[in-house]
């Protein structure tokens, strides 16, 4: 019993220091703080366009820009093969809810939350944002960014708590594991390369950094 009560305890302790370091860092739309930044994480694409759930995290982040809470969106997502291409299905869509497309920036290998977080910390320069992505997944991406070194609040988006949600709820439990393994081993992302400038072309262009 004492061997099963210390597993227990074990297995859920990556989730309870997400809680731990994320729970004071979640924000609505209307409450999020200025941020020059958003970064919103990839979530799946049906026929070359937006899944429902990452359609709401763009929506979410086009509220922000236009509420004057970020100046730049940077959008990372999965672009691992020619036929499916997130960043731009992403980018796409925030075009056509009114976000001007210099004021959106494309990372084409945030192929998880920790390579987006330190991509976006070692590629594009970013050291504080607001990240946006669902209620379930918000946590771990505040806590994963903590460790990359962006400070960081999220903005976790409300969904139907259909099978599609407690998914995703049952997943995280798993994949804090992993989360807290990343931010005490650091790894490099699966795809690091050179700085880019694109975050701080957007912003000057947008009227510099808050």
């Amino acid at each position: 019993m004492q061997a099963v009560m210390l597993g227990c305890v074990l297995g859920l302790a990556p989730a309870t220091w997400m809680h731990a370091v994320a729970d004071s860092r979640i924000r609505t739309v209307a409450e999020a703080p200025e941020r020059d930044v958003a970064v919103v994480f990839g979530a799946g694409l049906r026929s070359g366009r937006p899944a429902p759930y990452l359609a709401h995290r763009l929506d979410a982040a086009a509220e922000l820009y236009h509420a004057g809470k970020v100046k730049v969106v940077l959008v990372t997502g999965d672009n691992s093969r020619e036929e499916y291409d997130e960043p731009d299905a992403m980018r796409t869509y925030l075009v056509g809810l009114g976000v001007p497309d210099d004021r959106i920036v494309s990372d084409y290998a945030g192929f998880d939350t920790w390579d987006s977080c330190v991509r976006a910390k070692k590629i594009f320069g970013v050291d504080r944002a607001v990240l946006v992505t669902q209620g379930f997944h918000v946590r771990r991406a505040v806590a994963l960014c903590g460790a990359a070194g962006v400070e960081s609040y999220g903005v976790g988006v409300a969904e139907p708590r259909n099978a599609t949600w407690y998914y995703g709820g049952i997943r995280e439990v798993f994949a804090s594991g992993k989360a807290a393994a990343e931010a005490v081993l650091r790894p490099d992302p699966m795809f690091l390369g050179p700085a880019e400038t694109g975050v701080t072309e957007a912003l000057a262009a947008g009227g510099g950094a808050r």
